[in-house]
């Protein structure tokens, strides 16, 4: 997809930036002042300052992946944010199925933390009143916090949906696997999560979702990927160097045929 840009290193993992989410920035930055309006100023800053919100929070999940995959031994090369999310590039998930458990439900328990935190602090500055619909909703109706406060719980509930590669679909797989082997469990889990993904392509395109779209994609290539890699691992378990290396060479001169190199083939 091009090229990332490194912003910062936190806990010695690099958290870098894919250029594309530079173009949703700007977009949202833009998109008020081109529809004008006597507030269009406030309304592109509040909506950058809403997305760069929900960011952190992403960044915050994410890390609560890597970090806790760390504690099992396991290094995270880098966590990259992309308009559809974050993505924690660990080098290897967990193989005991407890510990996949563990750092899959590490990102959703951040957010989970995030509106433990925000909603009493809205209670006692705002009040009650702040989580009551406006009448008329437009951008800038809803302060940021309590928009992050919805937008947190949509994330955890997004993610705990059992769609393989997603955190609710790694929850699935090591469920299963604690009573089958991995590789059957994964391709159980990636069957489910490539189902719900059609679904989320349905109904991203019934309501005009392009985002929704998108991850729809995302999840069925990465259950696919993943559960192909799996199964490759599990079938080279116990298989040693030595039985994969060549051990008889021939070399072949220039005056041979390229049926003598066939036959040697």
């Amino acid at each position: 997809m091009g090229p990332s840009f490194k912003i910062m290193r936190i806990a010695g993992i690099p958290l870098l930036i894919h250029w594309t989410f530079l173009v949703l920035l700007a977009w949202f930055f833009f998109s008020p002042l081109v529809r004008g309006g006597p507030d269009a100023w406030g309304a592109a800053l509040h909506s950058v300052g809403l997305v760069l919100g929900v960011f952190v929070c992403v960044v915050l999940h994410e890390f609560g992946h890597a970090l806790t995959a760390r504690r099992f031994g396991i290094r995270t090369r880098d966590v990259t944010l992309l308009p559809i999310g974050g993505v924690a590039r660990l080098e290897r998930m967990p193989e005991n199925p407890v510990q996949e458990l563990i750092v899959a439900v590490a990102g959703p328990a951040v957010n989970v933390v995030i509106v433990a935190l925000l909603v009493p602090l809205i209670l006692v500055t705002m009040g009650p009143e702040a989580f009551r619909p406006p009448a008329e909703f437009r951008l800038g109706s809803v302060s940021i916090v309590v928009s992050l406060v919805w937008v947190n719980v949509m994330l955890v509930v997004f993610n705990m949906l059992p769609a393989f590669p997603m955190d609710g679909g790694r929850v699935l797989r090591a469920i299963l696997a604690m009573a089958m082997p991995r590789a059957n469990a994964t391709r159980i889990a990636a069957a489910v999560g490539q189902g719900m993904s059609v679904l989320f392509a349905v109904v991203g395109f019934m309501v005009g979702n392009v985002l929704l779209m998108l991850i729809a994609l995302f999840i069925f290539l990465g259950a696919a990927a993943e559960a192909k890699a799996t199964v490759a691992g599990e079938a080279l378990r116990g298989v040693r160097v030595g039985d994969a290396m060549v051990r008889r060479f021939r070399v072949l001169f220039e005056s041979d045929s390229l049926q003598d190199a066939a036959d040697e083939l």
